[in-house]
């Protein structure tokens, strides 16, 4: 089975620029980041580009906002989408169920078990994409789209109350953040969240020494 990826790059970008509703933490820019990234992974890994490639590419085909009461099925829906879009180029039918599979496990509110090493690298670069200075960047600028403070000015770091990241940016560090190191698959990408999340805590020391 030969495949040109160069060229299915260009049509899946494609599909994403037609297909993809963008908002404040799904835009081609997240994209762009989450392939490369996988790429990366799937190098380091050993892993099968033919799926890795177009499960990163249309894993927020469909994105649904974060408040959404179907925020959980985001995933489904976009790995049913990408399938559909995939069958227009007739993409090899053989590898449409791993790529589904790779699409609808990324998602952390999901909660799906990624069961081959594809959507393990799949989820494991879009977790990546949360941590380090683009995860801080990204962090305050959903959290100023949804309307949230930047922080809770008695008690910024948790020290004496529970993280609520509904109401708080700096809440998210503590609620899902720092967390997410634990939740990686592969060990290229556990290294690499070490490294991000090292610069994300060194980011709030300074920020506790300006407040």
């Amino acid at each position: 089975m030969k495949i040109d990826f160069a060229r299915l790059e260009q049509q899946l970008v494609q599909f994403v620029k037609d297909e993809m509703v963008q908002d404040s933490a799904h835009d081609l820019a997240h994209i762009q980041r989450v392939v490369k990234t996988a790429k990366q992974l799937c190098s380091l890994e050993g892993a099968n580009l033919a799926i890795v490639l177009p499960a990163a590419y249309l894993h927020d085909c469909v994105a649904v906002a974060k408040n959404h009461p179907d925020r959980a099925k985001s995933s489904l829906f976009a790995a049913d989408k990408a399938i559909e879009l995939l069958r227009t180029i007739h993409y090899p039918e053989v590898l449409l169920n791993d790529i589904h599979h790779a699409i609808v496990a990324h998602s952390f509110s999901a909660q799906v078990e990624p069961k081959t090493l594809e959507a393990k690298i799949v989820q494991d670069a879009d977790r990546l994409d949360a941590l380090g200075a683009i995860g801080v960047i990204r962090c305050i600028q959903v959290s100023t789209s949804l309307g949230v403070d930047l922080y809770q000015a008695d008690d910024p770091f948790c020290h004496h109350r529970q993280p609520d990241d509904r109401q708080y940016t700096v809440d998210h560090f503590y609620t899902k953040l720092f967390k997410l190191k634990e939740t990686m698959r592969t060990e290229s990408a556990r290294v690499e969240a070490e490294k991000r999340t090292e610069f994300m805590q060194e980011f709030l020391q300074q920020f506790s020494y300006e407040v």
